[in-house]
């Protein structure tokens, strides 16, 4: 991939890092530090620090990223793919900040206190979908379907909550999940 495409990934990064400041989000987290690994799900650090229960989700996206742009776009510049899938998961990351999908998460799921992420945070959830397109790339279609589906089932298991019951529970809130969901 040539340096043009990077330059192309990281401006559209950047560009996602200056609207969340401009909407208010916090550079790092508010405790003031900056952490690899948080692991407590409802606690004032997730979403605030490099990785944490949700992190599989992002690289997930990756993954359906890369697979996606591959079937639609295989014979464009990786480059290109990329930087599509940058901007899709740095246009997310920006949506996902904003009032809206807040409250939404407040209202719809297991999510209670959620205020947002941190730029931090998202810039490297941004980052974890770029390892999850480049691991996709790399492995092949059926390798990555596996890890997909590991991933799912162990957050499923560990945390009662996934990629797969995020889109549902923010699309077609159901009751019933989102109970078992606060049980834990």
């Amino acid at each position: 991939m040539s340096r043009k495409w990077w330059l192309v990934a990281a401006a559209i990064a950047v560009a996602a890092a200056v609207s969340l400041y401009l909407m208010g989000r916090n550079p790092i987290c508010t405790c003031g530090e900056i952490k690899l690994w948080v692991g407590e799900v409802h606690g004032p650090d997730n979403s605030q620090h490099i990785a944490d229960w949700y992190t599989p989700s992002h690289i997930i996206h990756g993954f359906i990223f890369y697979g996606l742009l591959w079937r639609w776009m295989r014979n464009r510049p990786l480059g290109l793919r990329f930087s599509l899938a940058v901007a899709i998961e740095a246009g997310w990351e920006v949506l996902e900040n904003s009032p809206i999908i807040i409250n939404r998460y407040r209202e719809a799921t297991a999510a209670f206190g959620y205020s947002g992420d941190s730029i931090l945070n998202s810039m490297a959830d941004v980052g974890w979908m770029a390892v999850g397109f480049f691991i996709a790339r790399r492995i092949g279609l059926w390798p990555t379907v596996i890890i997909a589906l590991l991933f799912e089932l162990f957050t499923l298991w560990t945390i009662r909550d996934n990629l797969t019951l995020n889109i549902v529970m923010l699309v077609w809130p159901i009751d019933a999940i989102r109970e078992w969901q606060s049980a834990l």
